[in-house]
């Protein structure tokens, strides 16, 4: 069965329970947002058993329904314990994933959210041998949940072209998107041993992978070449490595393509400009769409969850919301029930390039017409003339669409549109998209969310730059900017200085709440920095000069305030 099945017959998974720790909430409600399709879980289960594409053990197929009676079947009630709410403290089922609430570094109770975790928080787990070992593999999948009710969530594509990279460098490309804060990942390869690096990337994440099977389709052949048979056994044979979601464009219809015609750049999907021309080369409906059923069969087999594409999503600003996107649209609210009814779970992706004052209409159109299944955007950009920052452009559009309901983000990279991201590039994108949800989280009200940036400004107040860093999302990034131009802790830094400081003076007023927070005021005044990694003094190494008030510049203390002064009077100059 799937989790959707299982939901809709009342019945707690493990994955159920999972989640419901991650987004600091009960199995019941976890349950119960799967069961209407406003959430999905996305675990194929041969990736939730780690068993290396093969099928999971007898043994692990016994415990797991055993765990499912054991979830379903558990008393109710039972009080807080050590700041566990009640169901969880009262617990005696062995889950096969972490018990402990995780949050930011200084959460409490209230704002144990998953997603809220800092980059090292995330190294830490990643390195830790006994998180999620697999049957076969070195890790298997710690499920999530994605759907508005939640926490907003970030994807992070990756994949090898016809021209660059490797299977290796893919899974450490996995690796950062992973410790930066990807929440999925896409392997949207092209080219290279395609089996291989799937496979390998599934075997050491952790995280759901989704793909767009008929890049696969198409290696030997033409797309004219492409056939029924293909199709299918494509699909089966990714179900079987583990794959956890698959992105299929079964909405872009053959009476759709007279209305691209005009579009100043056509279809920019891969998947649909593909079907587009099979369609038109043929004179015949659209593959995907005519096998939907037979597709559905296979994904319920091994619980992949759909992830309808937007085929004819827009490629630039004046193309956005036109008529060929919302028919297209149409066709999926039409293609979701069709997969609830199969027993599959499903989320629908959306729009690439729209104009600002545009996306809350789109996101809530969606919501209407697709009966509120989760939707996984793509940016969107909300410009498009800043290509080598669309990572930027992109993130301005992530953001309003979270704050109007967007269950997933995918990322941009700065490599969009002009070339194959690095791991450099994965990290730029994650971090962007990361501002952009976390930023939604508070916009919408996820109880918790705005917790982490009180403490973190509690800790700024109070001139504590080690808490400061602590609670960072990227602090060794923070850590090095602060350290390139003063390499001491103490109650101001180099943008004013001491006399200028605002931190500072609020702090001092006796009055004021402001820098006085327990716990969070710094044990001394000031202390010499930890020093750099070498990973820091790499990123400050393509910078340029530091200051000469920098230790690494000036002999000593006296030396140091002497420069700070001169800069001050050679920048500030005096009203007239």
């Amino acid at each position: 069965m799937t989790q959707l099945e299982y939901a809709r017959r009342g019945r707690v998974t493990p994955e159920m329970a999972r989640v419901a720790i991650r987004e600091n909430t009960t199995p019941e409600v976890i349950r119960d947002h799967v069961a209407s399709g406003r959430v999905v879980i996305p675990a194929n289960i041969r990736h939730l058993a780690g068993a290396g594409g093969a099928a999971p053990s007898a043994a692990w197929q016994a415990r797991y329904e055993q765990l499912v009676e054991q979830l379903t079947n558990r008393p109710r009630g039972g009080s807080a314990d050590n700041g566990k709410p009640g169901w969880l403290a009262d617990l005696r089922v062995d889950l096969p994933y972490p018990l402990d609430r995780a949050g930011h570094p200084t959460f409490t109770g209230r704002s144990a959210l998953w997603v809220n975790q800092t980059v090292p928080q995330r190294q830490a787990l990643l390195a830790d041998t006994d998180y999620v070992p697999g049957e076969a593999t070195p890790k298997r999948l710690d499920p999530m949940a994605i759907g508005r009710p939640l926490s907003t969530k970030i994807n992070a594509n990756i994949g090898a072209s016809p021209v660059s990279s490797s299977t290796d460098e893919e899974v450490e490309k996995l690796r950062w998107a992973q410790q930066f804060g990807a929440d999925t990942l896409m392997d949207l390869s092209t080219g290279g041993k395609l089996d291989e690096c799937r496979q390998a990337i599934l075997d050491n994440s952790t995280i759901p992978i989704g793909t767009v099977p008929i890049y696969s389709m198409i290696i030997g052949r033409s797309i004219e070449e492409l056939d029924y048979d293909t199709i299918l056994r494509v699909c089966e044979h990714q179900a079987q490595q583990g794959v956890d979601y698959f992105t299929i464009h079964a909405g872009v219809l053959k009476e759709h393509l007279p209305l691209i015609r005009k579009r100043i750049t056509g279809l920019v999907s891969r998947g649909g400009s593909l079907l587009a021309k099979w369609m038109l080369t043929h004179n015949r409906q659209n593959p995907m769409y005519e096998l939907f059923d037979e597709i559905s069969a296979i994904m319920r087999q091994y619980d992949v969850t759909y992830s309808l594409g937007d085929g004819v999503r827009p490629g630039c600003l004046a193309d956005a919301s036109d008529p060929a996107q919302l028919a297209e649209l149409h066709v999926l609210g039409e293609l979701v029930q069709r997969a609830r009814e199969a027993g599959v779970q499903v989320m629908v992706e959306g729009p690439g390039h729209v104009p600002l004052n545009e996306i809350a209409w789109n996101m809530e159109t969606q919501r209407r017409v697709c009966d509120d299944a989760p939707f996984y955007v793509l940016g969107p950009l909300v410009t498009d003339v800043f290509p080598g920052y669309d990572h930027i452009t992109s993130a301005v559009g992530a953001t309003e669409a979270a704050r109007a309901g967007a269950a997933m983000l995918c990322y941009v990279t700065p490599k969009e549109h002009v070339g194959l991201p690095k791991a450099e590039d994965v990290k730029a994108g994650c971090i962007a998209y990361k501002i952009a949800a976390h930023a939604g989280d508070i916009a919408r009200g996820i109880p918790g969310a705005q917790e982490w940036d009180d403490d973190l400004s509690r800790a700024r107040a109070a001139l504590n730059w080690p808490k400061h860093f602590e609670l960072a999302f990227d602090g060794e990034t923070a850590r090095a900017l602060h350290d390139e131009d003063l390499d001491v802790d103490t109650d101001f830094c180099a943008m004013c200085g001491h006399d200028w400081c605002s931190m500072r003076i609020s702090k001092e007023i006796v009055e004021w709440a402001s820098g006085k927070a327990e716990g969070f005021t710094p044990a001394k005044v000031a202390a010499k920095s930890p020093g750099l990694t070498q990973e820091q003094i790499r990123y400050l190494a393509h910078r340029g000069k530091k200051l000469d008030c920098h230790s690494d510049n000036a002999a000593d203390d006296q030396a140091a305030r002497k420069a700070q002064e001169k800069y001050i009077q050679l920048n500030v100059q005096a009203p007239e």
